[in-house]
């Protein structure tokens, strides 16, 4: 009745089971008052599970009629629940209403980590979540050191807290059905954060580097960014890490570690490019 066809350039596939909604909103345990913010609402099946168990949503939505749409649809299902909906790419936004406590969200697949990663680093009210994505992603994301799948998005989730799978959801609740499996992944953000936002920058591009060239050893694969493997090697034994180590055997912290013991100042110039990262082999 909108005329609505969900585009691959957005990454639009609607969950449009019920029971799947509810299943989401179980996990995120979300109780009434709680403020949540959602992005890529499209037809608001979500946004409707969510406000029918009290939650104030503000739903994030860069397709225009879907977020014209979307408080008519609120309005006519459950009339007066609050929803604030913000007409914008969720990479850019940098400003929320209301300090959103929680994110959930079936995120767009071709942008869902960059998105999850910008959230978490703009706002820092967000402190749970349950996030919808490619089953490839999702573990990939929760994966722990040592893991085949464990990589850079491993470790840059880990900068802000535990993230784990909360199981498999089927093609079949989505319009269109997906050519790939999908899952849910939970979160909860550390008490405190690991470091200042300059360590955290060279601990991301310490991690781009190491995943850049998996297969290599540590010492080779940061020769990139320290000029040389003596060099490399060198800050990796002041921060107590073997030289001859893989990027996929580091925790967050070894990184962290190696960041702390770099001897240049670390800039922004080394912030890594994170459009990519669903996307690492």
């Amino acid at each position: 009745m909108l005329g609505v066809n969900p585009t691959k350039k957005l990454g639009q596939n609607f969950v449009i089971d019920a029971n799947t909604v509810r299943r989401i909103v179980k996990v995120a345990q979300i109780t009434p008052g709680d403020t949540v913010v959602e992005v890529g609402p499209g037809l608001g099946s979500l946004t409707l599970g969510l406000t029918e168990v009290g939650a104030r949503v503000v739903a994030v939505e860069i397709d225009a009629r879907l977020a014209e749409q979307l408080p008519l649809t609120v309005e006519l299902m459950q009339p007066g629940v609050p929803l604030t909906v913000i007409r914008d790419d969720a990479l850019k936004v940098m400003e929320l209403p209301g300090d959103p406590t929680s994110l959930v969200a079936n995120l767009p697949y071709n942008v869902s980590v960059p998105v999850l990663l910008h959230l978490l680093e703009h706002f820092a009210s967000i402190r749970t979540g349950v996030v919808m994505v490619q089953a490839e992603v999702g573990e990939r994301i929760a994966a722990a050191p040592g893991s085949k799948v464990y990589g850079s998005p491993s470790v840059k989730a880990a900068w802000y807290g535990d993230f784990r799978t909360a199981g498999k959801v089927s093609r079949q609740v989505f319009w269109p059905v997906p050519n790939v499996d999908s899952i849910l992944v939970a979160f909860e953000r550390r008490a405190e954060p690991l470091e200042s936002e300059a360590l955290r920058l060279a601990t991301f591009a310490l991690v781009d580097a190491a995943f850049q060239q998996r297969r290599k050893m540590l010492r080779q694969s940061l020769s990139v960014l320290f000029g040389d493997s003596a060099t490399a090697s060198a800050v990796m034994s002041a921060a107590g890490i073997d030289p001859t180590t893989r990027g996929e055997q580091l925790t967050v912290h070894d990184f962290l570690a190696i960041a702390q013991a770099w001897p240049d100042e670390p800039s922004e110039s080394n912030e890594s490019n994170e459009s990519n990262e669903s996307n690492e082999e």
